[in-house]
């Protein structure tokens, strides 16, 4: 049988019709249609301080997506965990949607991994400062764990090694291996009922009003769990270090923000870009400045770019 590289996505259900379609209307991008799988995140009730449920209509109750810990009860509850046992599937890696420098199905990383037999498998990049808000990656009582940066005293961040290195620096970028045994055997059975409480401002029904209010500030209680909720559980934890510049360029604020947008991905993907022609050989000319992009149908992490670009002056912007 050909091999295949299946891609599952967990949607919400909010977004989950549009995604389906979206994928469908551009024919899969060239995957088989059967390699593309769909599933949905769960949805809890949002709660008022006391515990009581919130209503967001008359006849509806407040709902929100469960956290990104959610993709372990809905790969077991939508059927994903029976068919990626059906298809012989092994390893899983596993990343955010909002990294667009991810290398999916990094080589390099999931080889890592097995090579360490391990059972769960994070890959890091060094904080760029001791009070970046991220989480990192630590031992508590002897077990591997996400540390969040609210959770670390100014002290602890500040702490460096006899190189000068951040001693709490490998942060979490929500990149991720698993061996389908260990969510199977390990996972599932002991997921629990732990909770983190997210406060937010959630829109409520008034009876006196009788029509759905936005609050101004924070109202409610939204509850979810975090993917790395589960490390703990993990005997055999492998850690691999990357590069931030190669591999992380996260979309998390509005275009136009200075930092984590779509404007500061755009120009770490293109000076990606840059920095493999002229690995390979290449001669930047033109507007240095400007957006360059090489397609990953053209290169997966900058290799056979010789042919192309050796001993060649290349135009800024170019598409390869």
């Amino acid at each position: 049988t050909t091999p295949s590289v299946p891609f599952y996505i967990m949607t919400s259900p909010i977004n989950h019709e549009e995604t389906a379609k979206y994928f469908k209307d551009n024919n899969y991008f060239g995957l088989p249609e059967s390699d593309l799988v769909l599933f949905q995140q769960g949805m809890l009730p949002c709660l008022t301080e006391d515990g009581k449920i919130i209503m967001e209509s008359a006849g509806k109750v407040a709902m929100a997506p469960d956290g990104n810990g959610g993709i372990y009860p809905s790969m077991q509850n939508s059927g994903v965990l029976d068919d990626m046992t059906k298809r012989g599937i092994k390893y899983l890696h596993v990343f955010s949607i909002d990294n667009a420098l991810t290398k999916i199905a990094d080589p390099v990383f999931i080889g890592y991994c097995i090579s360490q037999n391990a059972d769960c498998g994070n890959k890091v990049v060094w904080k760029s400062g001791p009070h970046e808000k991220v989480g990192v990656i630590a031992e508590r009582s002897g077990k591997p764990c996400v540390v969040e940066y609210s959770e670390i005293t100014t002290e602890m961040a500040e702490r460096t090694d006899s190189q000068g290195r951040l001693l709490f620096g490998p942060g979490n970028i929500c990149n991720h291996f698993y061996t389908l045994d260990f969510l199977r055997d390990k996972v599932m059975p002991n997921l629990g009922n732990l909770y983190h409480i997210a406060r937010k401002k959630i829109p409520y029904y008034d009876e006196s009003l009788q029509q759905t209010v936005k609050p101004d500030e924070n109202n409610g209680l939204k509850l979810e769990s975090f993917i790395f909720d589960i490390f703990p559980l993990s005997e055999r934890m492998a850690v691999l270090d990357a590069l931030r510049e190669q591999e992380f360029a996260p979309v998390k604020n509005a275009p136009g923000s200075p930092s984590d947008s779509p404007d500061t991905a755009r120009s770490y993907i293109s000076k990606q870009a840059q920095t493999w022609v002229v690995e390979a050989g290449g001669k930047l000319t033109g507007d240095l400045e400007s957006i360059c992009e090489i397609s990953p149908l053209t290169s997966y992490g900058g290799e056979g770019l010789d042919g192309l670009v050796k001993g060649k002056d290349i135009s800024c912007p170019f598409l390869l």
